[in-house]
């Protein structure tokens, strides 16, 4: 057996990711997705397998090539990806992991395609950019029915074709966006990109954009200038009579991780475009994708952390060092149980924000309302905590591998390369921070749901009481003065965020994990650094679970 003698770790692979991972599982039934269980095993399965790894290592030691030009010189507009990573994602879209809660909308089926994206994620995350845009579009397009009766079938289907062909002659397609420009960022409303009416509903688009997320996708959400204002735009590649829509990729961005997936910086000169919603309602329609991709922001950050913590207790219970098994030594079990119980906070949050898109219509009217707006607030906050947290726990968990973890040989350092870009994407700390003093402005209600959702849990744990006074406190002083809470908004983001995780744990998970999460993160004894567990926790325990 590999490193039975030499002391090195076999590789984790054939492994059922799904069945092994106890707090996905738990979340799955929770909200009403048990019905998913087998096909997620067999999604479980499928990423666990060494051929399912491979792939996902060859796409991203083999990142995509941009070619502008063709051999004489005219232009070609195309990326040329590994076949690994055609392969990944074509599993991905297979089993529904972009947009099968839309396509069948049932109990639970927003938390199945959840569940689903992370398993997919956890191994190989670059493919998740179209995969998310693609799940974040369906609601934009839904605004404009002859737009979406022409479209969404195709977002719905399963499979995936990467010519550049007309969308009719493939059995699935997927959607990019070009949102923002290098003058404004996420200032969306300094765009200068223009589109000219053409006064059957579609327009001309002349401008450049400084991000675009997978360049190679079939069509893309695009804002542009019109005189009411910005306005959205669905831009498809290729157009219905065969011919490439003026879609110019000048290069890719050269990214910090992220690598197997290509981004891209694009010009468009008078290309065609069908407009989604009202003009000058770009920025309404688009918050519509802000919202999802947002929440796959978190469930991607937190299928990271299972990705880190699973490889890095795998480690510590074949590698012995000094005379016993690294799982055996109170300090290195102390780290990978903190690991673990941030792991299992984090996706108890992005499950608990998956299942609002079910939209408790199952439960009523009333329910529903309250779950929009608890959703509403509630994204936010996860986004700005959990992908914050990525990074850190990333890094631990190489840590935990020693000098492996730092070679490109071990899963870590790709996933150290990648959890960054979900803090900045879709609107980094202080853009997201911001948008949840700017959602209590707008909508008192989202307030209301949450410290609803908060006051769950009243009366279970001291500590946890005192966080819910911190939090709601500031919660309360944010509603009342907006304007004096931006220097605190990051503040007011994370206590929110802690209460959330703790009441969401201790609702639902091991006394092991919940009674370690509000000790080790609001407890007296919290500390700044993974590993500094207060005396009883319950390490052994919470090791048990992964």
């Amino acid at each position: 057996m590999p490193g039975s003698s030499t002391n090195q770790v076999p590789p984790r692979v054939g492994v059922d990711e799904f069945s092994a991972n106890a707090a996905l599982v738990d979340g799955v039934r929770r909200y009403g997705a048990g019905w998913a269980s087998g096909a997620l095993a067999a999604v479980g399965r499928l990423v666990g397998s060494a051929e399912f790894h491979e792939q996902a290592r060859l796409a991203n030691l083999h990142p995509p090539t941009l070619h502008a030009l063709d051999r004489y010189g005219e232009r070609r507009d195309e990326v040329e990806y590994h076949p690994s990573y055609h392969r990944v994602l074509g599993d991905a879209v297979a089993h529904g992991a972009h947009t099968s809660s839309w396509a069948d909308p049932r109990l639970g089926a927003h938390v199945a395609r959840a569940a689903a994206f992370m398993l997919f994620a956890q191994v190989e995350p670059g493919h998740a950019c179209p995969v998310s845009m693609t799940h974040a579009a369906v609601p934009a397009l839904a605004r404009e029915s002859a737009v979406g009766r022409s479209w969404l079938p195709l977002l719905y289907g399963t499979g995936y074709d990467p010519r550049l062909v007309r969308p009719a002659e493939k059995s699935g397609v997927l959607v990019g966006m070009a949102m923002t420009e290098r003058q404004g960022g996420s200032d969306l409303r300094a765009n200068t990109t223009r589109a000219v009416d053409t006064g059957d509903g579609t327009a001309r688009i002349t401008g450049q954009k400084w991000f675009c997320s997978a360049p190679m996708s079939d069509a893309f959400l695009v804002l542009a200038q019109e005189p009411p204002g910005l306005s959205c735009f669905l831009v498809p590649r290729v157009l219905d009579d065969g011919t490439r829509n003026p879609f110019r990729l000048v290069r890719l961005k050269s990214k910090l991780g992220n690598r197997s997936n290509a981004s891209a910086e694009v010009e468009f000169e008078d290309t065609l475009g069908w407009r989604i919603d009202e003009p000058g309602r770009g920025v309404r329609a688009i918050l519509e994708m802000v919202h999802e991709t947002r929440i796959d922001c978190v469930l991607g950050s937190a299928a990271g952390m299972r990705q880190a913590v699973t490889e890095a207790v795998w480690h510590a219970r074949h590698r012995r060092a000094f005379g016993q098994l690294l799982i055996d030594q109170p300090a290195m079990a102390a780290v990978l149980a903190d690991l673990a119980i941030e792991a299992e906070a984090a996706t108890a949050l992005g499950l608990r924000l998956a299942a609002t898109d079910d939209g408790g219509t199952h439960q009523g009217r009333d329910v529903a309302s309250r779950e929009r707006s608890f959703a509403r607030l509630a994204t936010a906050v996860g986004k700005f905590w959990v992908c914050k947290r990525g990074p850190g726990h990333a890094a631990e968990a190489l840590e935990c591998l020693g000098g492996n973890g730092y070679t490109e040989d071990f899963p870590l350092a790709m996933r150290y390369r990648e959890q960054p870009v979900m803090a900045i994407w879709e609107g980094s700390g202080n853009v997201v921070a911001l948008d949840v003093l700017r959602t209590l402005a707008r909508e008192p209600a989202s307030a209301e749901a949450l410290a609803d959702e908060l006051e769950s849990q009243r009366g279970v744990d001291p500590a946890l009481d005192r966080q819910l006074g911190r939090a709601l406190s500031l919660l309360s002083d944010a509603v009342h003065e907006p304007e004096e809470a931006q220097p605190w908004a990051r503040r007011l983001a994370e206590e929110l965020a802690l209460a959330l995780q703790a009441v969401l744990l201790v609702g639902h998970a091991p006394s092991s994990v919940a009674e370690a999460f509000v000790a080790a993160r609001l407890g007296d004894q919290r500390a700044l650094g993974y590993g500094c567990l207060p005396d009883k926790a319950a390490v052994k325990g919470v090791l048990e679970r992964v």
